[in-house]
């Protein structure tokens, strides 16, 4: 759960991700091999042409937001009251978790990324969230799939969750920005923290 922020950096990890940069520099595709090797470049500016960072933190602080029984289950001390609370608070949330991201790309650290989070009243860091989706024993498989819509384009990014043995498909939206394109939001965010949180308790019985 790593990265649901930052999922897409997970190509960054993966040993297949420069293959794709290789034969295919353009389209969604070399957009999101291009921001992980932002990442890798600790280069911000570069992975904001391929990342929107603010719009991609706001949907997030919004589908967090409607999770509020899988955040009880996944934060510690999580409360049913966490939702409307994240809600009351999203321009602050959506602020320190773009302080976050910046904090992550320019270090490759999600523990500096977490620590970067300023102290709050609902003390909740969204790349340590992601953390709980993807773990950091999890690798790039593949794209899964990539539909073009006109200017938009859904991408899903396939990755393996070890602590599950399962596998997750996290889709991102992409917009064309003229010459390149760029990532505008996780579009199943909400269902990736259903499930993580469906599976956690599994784990937990299953002890």
């Amino acid at each position: 759960m790593k990265k649901l922020l930052l999922l897409i950096l997970l190509l960054a990890l993966g040993a297949g991700g420069y293959y794709y940069y290789r034969s295919l520099k353009t389209g969604p595709k070399g957009a999101l091999v291009s921001a992980a090797a932002a990442v890798q470049a600790h280069d911000m500016a570069s992975f904001e042409k391929y990342v929107d960072v603010n719009s991609v933190t706001s949907h997030l602080v919004d589908d967090a937001a409607q999770q509020s029984s899988a955040l009880t289950s996944l934060l510690p001390g999580g409360s049913l009251m966490m939702g409307g609370a994240l809600r009351m608070l999203k321009p602050t949330l959506a602020k320190a978790a773009r302080q976050e991201v910046q904090r992550y790309v320019e270090t490759g650290s999600l523990e500096a990324a977490a620590a970067a989070a300023p102290k709050r009243l609902v003390n909740i860091s969204l790349t340590g969230l992601a953390g709980r989706v993807v773990g950091p024993e999890s690798e790039f498989k593949g794209i899964k799939y990539t539909r073009e819509e006109g200017d938009n384009a859904f991408v899903g990014i396939e990755v393996t969750q070890p602590k599950y043995d399962t596998t997750m498909v996290v889709e991102v939206k992409m917009r064309r920005q003229g010459d390149h394109w760029q990532m505008t939001q996780i579009t199943n965010s909400g269902e990736l923290l259903r499930g993580v949180a469906r599976l956690e308790k599994q784990r937990l019985l299953n002890r």
